[in-house]
């Protein structure tokens, strides 16, 4: 992949859409708002000259940062955060769900030397990347940044760090309550990874 041109929105939207990964209809998000739009990142990821290309686009939009740890929130994050890990040479860890909160297991440590990226697949109200953040400074670690392969929110500000996407895209999203694709008896579809 060495010299290969940056990877436009217009490239980036593509591999999703080549790989079946850009969905239309009503979905449930993991936010829990629903949305006409889904992103299913696992089916562009399981391609590893994709989620290769992916990773280093993001990688060189994190280098002036100089993280010296890769985090990011299971299940979603996890492939991403690894290839971004790879390309930049850095570990790559993961963070999980234990009695509803997102902290670190399996052995995976962080100290107050380590500079955190956090990095996730889609983001879009930032719950789970705050979560991941959160997680990261009880440690004492300091978290420098975080990227998403896609930016869904309208307020990059919300995470209180630098934020990297490959694409930033406004997509509604509604609450249930005021959902017009339910308002419309339009059948609701979780196809996430998160309950």
């Amino acid at each position: 992949m060495t010299g290969a041109p940056p990877l436009t929105d217009t490239d980036v939207l593509d591999l999703f859409r080549q790989s079946g990964a850009l969905l239309e209809g009503h979905f449930k998000l993991s936010s829990g708002l629903h949305s006409d739009r889904y992103l299913q990142s696992a089916l562009v990821l399981q391609h590893p000259d994709l989620a290769e290309r992916l990773g280093r686009a993001l990688a060189d939009r994190l280098r002036h940062l100089q993280p010296t740890v890769i985090l990011s929130p299971a299940l979603g994050g996890i492939v991403i955060g690894q290839e971004v890990g790879r390309a930049l040479h850095v570990r790559s860890i993961f963070a999980e769900r234990q009695d509803g909160r997102l902290s670190l297991r399996r052995g995976f440590t962080l100290s107050a030397a380590d500079q955190v990226v956090v990095v996730e697949d889609v983001i879009t109200t930032g719950l789970s990347t705050r979560e991941t953040i959160d997680a990261a400074e009880a440690t004492g670690a300091r978290v420098v940044g975080a990227a998403a392969i896609i930016d869904r929110g309208a307020d990059p500000a919300r995470l209180n760090v630098p934020l990297q996407a490959l694409v930033r895209m406004t997509v509604a999203a509604h609450p249930p309550e005021s959902c017009p694709l339910c308002a419309a008896g339009q059948p609701v579809v979780k196809p996430g990874s998160r309950a």
